[in-house]
């Protein structure tokens, strides 16, 4: 079977191989042979995919695609919540070995009706729990831009495989910055929606007590958009629903933002101390701001970080151990610490510290939060941030088998100050690879509009992107 130069295939997005598919360019099978290729090239040097369904791929082009927007083009799931029939979900961990789904997450059938072939699964910490994708499982993943760092996570599989041109575009998840902050590592465009944008069904209503959103990791805006349109919208009992979209994504992002009114934010609600190239980055993202007109002023959004930090670990720690204890109880047993991994049980732990008040007030303080951040923006559009508190970091310290793990919350709260207030809120907010260091990691900077604004954040993304182009900022490995 005849596949693409590996290098014509990555000068495109995955709109323009839908393109190249629809005007009989190039067929869906060569695309699929090509992506296979990459990813078997690349795998033993960043470990990104988790399991490979080579086959089942080349069955459903056999079988005849749906005409979709994306018909034809290769596309990858995060190994973790959602589900595709036939196939296993391991979220990266062992308890989960052997189960097969009966039927698709209520995502995957808009990804397989939007045309896309799934063809493999990505890495990712085990219950998606990490800001950097290392796993007793399923092994370390690696950034492509530079082996001895992490890609970030929860999404780092994801990240790590289109930005070593595995595929233009791959399923990620956010559910404490879990798209956001891999795509900032791995210097990508990525997109976390308006809670409830994007369904979570059929098997959960939400995530993590509302924090949780899922979308995808892209090289352009363009992408992000289209499959945006492609998957949004309310599903079947769905509890709650977004704000209702105008337009399509892909007309809003042709569409000028206007004058915008900018937050500068340079620390933490934490008072975390934050790298020079991050704020660099913000600082320069600024700039380039003011010369397409935006009016930017530095200003600290409103929140207490120890009450929301409390909220948000709540919520996160009784999200994860609900998930465990249910699957020990199909098991037939009870949840055992050797089931885990140190930091995973340590959620577990916490979560069976709490009262039903307490995990009470952690949804109050949250959405109450929400509150104070749409008086914020009654005042600003926009608020601009660097993405992480530092560069992409060294593998080791977060990695969930880390006995210490004083050490690694100490780890993780240095390296992701920033993306969780807009989990704890519900508001869109993306990474936006603008800035890399002399010595190339990429440096992403993040900007979060108020809450349903997505299509803002899709009309300014577009403008950054034509004033300052970064796809062809592509890692060597």
């Amino acid at each position: 079977m005849a596949v693409l130069e590996f290098d014509e295939y990555r000068q495109c997005d995955a709109t323009q191989l839908a393109q190249w598919v629809a005007n009989g360019v190039v067929s869906p099978r060569e695309l699929l042979e090509t992506a296979i290729a990459r990813a078997e090239a690349v795998q033993p040097t960043i470990n990104a995919i988790t399991q490979k369904h080579f086959d089942l791929a080349r069955t459903a082009i056999d079988q005849g695609l749906p005409t979709g927007p994306f018909t034809g083009v290769p596309f990858l799931l995060k190994d973790v919540s959602v589900q595709m029939a036939g196939t296993s979900t391991s979220n990266s961990s062992k308890l989960y070995a052997g189960v097969i789904a009966q039927q698709d997450s209520t995502l995957v059938s808009r990804y397989r009706q939007a045309g896309l072939v799934i063809f493999g699964k990505t890495n990712t910490p085990e219950m998606g729990l990490a800001a950097s994708t290392e796993t007793a499982l399923n092994g370390t993943t690696r950034n492509p831009w530079d082996l001895s760092r992490t890609p970030g996570g929860s999404s780092g599989g994801a990240a790590a495989a289109v930005a070593a041109g595995i595929v233009p575009a791959a399923q990620g998840s956010d559910g404490g910055g879990s798209i956001r902050i891999p795509a900032s590592c791995c210097g990508l465009f990525g997109f976390k929606p308006t809670r409830a944008r994007t369904p979570l069904g059929p098997f959960v209503g939400e995530g993590w007590g509302s924090m949780a959103s899922v979308h995808v990791l892209t090289r352009s805006v363009r992408d992000s958009a289209a499959l945006l349109d492609a998957t949004q919208g309310l599903s079947p009992g769905d509890p709650y629903a977004a704000p209702p979209v105008a337009r399509p994504y892909v007309e809003e992002m042709t569409t000028p933002p206007g004058r915008l009114r900018v937050a500068l934010q340079l620390a933490p609600l934490s008072g975390s101390p934050v790298d020079a190239a991050c704020i660099t980055a913000a600082r320069d993202a600024a700039r380039l701001l003011e010369s397409l007109g935006h009016e930017v002023e530095q200003a600290l959004p409103p929140g207490n970080a120890e009450e929301l930090s409390t909220a948000a670990w709540a919520l996160v720690a009784v999200g994860v151990a609900a998930t465990l204890h249910r699957r020990a109880r199909i098991l037939g047993r009870e949840l055992r610490e050797d089931d885990v991994e140190p930091v995973t049980w340590q959620a577990v732990r916490h979560a069976a510290t709490l009262s039903a008040i307490q995990l009470e007030n952690a949804r109050l303080a949250i959405h109450l939060q929400g509150r104070r951040m749409a008086t914020f923006h009654e005042r600003y559009d926009i608020v601009l941030s660097p993405t992480l508190g530092q560069v992409p970091v060294a593998l080791g310290p977060q990695s969930m088998s880390n006995p210490d793990l004083d050490a690694y919350s100490a780890a993780l709260k240095r390296f992701t100050p920033f993306t969780s207030l807009f989990n704890m809120t519900g508001q869109p907010s993306m990474s936006v690879p603008l800035h890399w260091t002399p010595d190339e990691l990429p440096v992403g900077v993040m900007f979060s509009a108020a809450f349903g604004n997505d299509d803002l954040l899709f009309r300014l993304a577009r403008q950054l992107e034509q004033a300052r182009p970064w796809f062809d900022h592509v890692p060597s490995v």
